[in-house]
């Protein structure tokens, strides 16, 4: 008894060839399948990966990333402008001015920032730069300080929504020219000439009351010729509500801008211009080019640089007036 019992031990212990009875047998054999999920083979994912196509780089699954989320951005943005076309079509044409608007308005940014960049580095002067790095920071200054003006009133809480309003009945008065239509561009550069034209009266008055003090009598009647023609025009764009000093501070800062780029532009040449900077530059010297041919306008300029280049910066106060007479005694104007 005390060996048989020995060998059954040392079987279990060593794993003997003793073959066990019915019951263990079964009961190994449901156990199997429990510890081979335990113990068993090694599963997939705890084999080594021995293709190389599958090690990605972390800057490679990035750019994947980036890759598939622009994709799908594109393609609801394209399901997005198709359903407003489709549902809301005067919206989505106002929807649509405002998105180019605001990426113009950020070039333009953009490009001002790398012109100041380039002025403070090399300490250059306004008057040193280009004709059309002139003109486009004049520009963007002037369209800054009506953004401005914008996110001042949009401060309080929900005037945002106000603000919203306010642009959509008043695009003129509180928005810039890239977030006009072009109908919009044609009308509104309409009106501003016509309140240009509202200080012909008194313009004229002045130079009036100058004519007696001339003593060349060829001179006289020439200023009595230039004054009875009575096209209206307006000097300058400013708004008049004022004091006097900002007023005269302003109009002198102005002037002198556009002497500046005269010298430019003259430098420059007009046939580099396009046909778009061409009217651009005629407007803002009086004359409201936008009914009038590219080639005539580029002869009017061609006038107004003779006139102004010859002008030193104490004669500028002449410029003012030449806004007004060269401007108002063209015949090929409309208005």
């Amino acid at each position: 008894m005390a060996l048989s019992r020995v060998c059954w031990a040392r079987a279990a212990l060593w794993g003997s060839a003793v073959t066990p009875g019915p019951y263990v047998t079964r009961k190994l054999q449901l156990a199997r399948p429990r510890a081979g999920l335990a113990w068993g083979a090694p599963r997939l994912f705890d084999l080594p990966c021995r293709s190389s196509n599958l090690h990605l780089s972390p800057k490679a699954d990035v750019k994947s990333l980036i890759s598939y989320v622009v994709t799908k951005t594109k393609v609801i943005n394209g399901k997005y402008h198709r359903f407003l076309g489709r549902h809301f079509p005067r919206f989505y044409v106002l929807y649509t001015i405002f998105m180019k608007g605001l990426q113009m308005f950020w070039a333009d940014a953009k490009k001002a920032r790398r012109i100041k960049t380039y002025m403070w580095k090399h300490n250059v002067k306004f008057h040193q730069l280009s004709y059309r790095e002139m003109e486009h920071l004049r520009q963007f200054r002037r369209d800054v300080t009506k953004c401005l003006f914008l996110g001042i009133i949009s401060i309080p809480p929900f005037a945002n929504y106000l603000v919203f309003l306010l642009m959509y009945l008043f695009p003129r008065q509180l928005l810039i020219q890239h977030f006009w239509t072009p109908k919009q561009q044609i009308d509104f550069l309409d009106i501003y000439h016509a309140l240009r034209k509202q200080s012909h009266p008194e313009i004229l008055g002045y130079l009036e009351r100058v004519i007696p003090l001339v003593s060349d009598a060829g001179l006289r009647w020439h200023m009595t010729e230039l004054c009875t023609k009575k096209a209206l025009s307006r000097a300058m764009l400013l708004t008049p509500y004022l004091p006097s000093f900002l007023l005269r501070h302003r109009l002198k800062t102005h002037t002198t801008v556009i002497h500046q780029l005269d010298k430019a532009l003259a430098k420059l040449g007009i046939g580099h211009l396009t046909p778009q900077e061409v009217k651009s530059a005629c407007y803002l010297r009086g004359l409201n080019s936008t009914h009038i041919a590219e080639e005539r306008c580029r002869t009017w300029l061609g006038e107004w640089l003779q006139i102004s280049c010859s002008l030193e910066e104490a004669e500028l106060s002449l410029l003012l007036h030449n806004v007004v007479l060269l401007s108002i005694n063209y015949t090929g104007s409309r208005r």
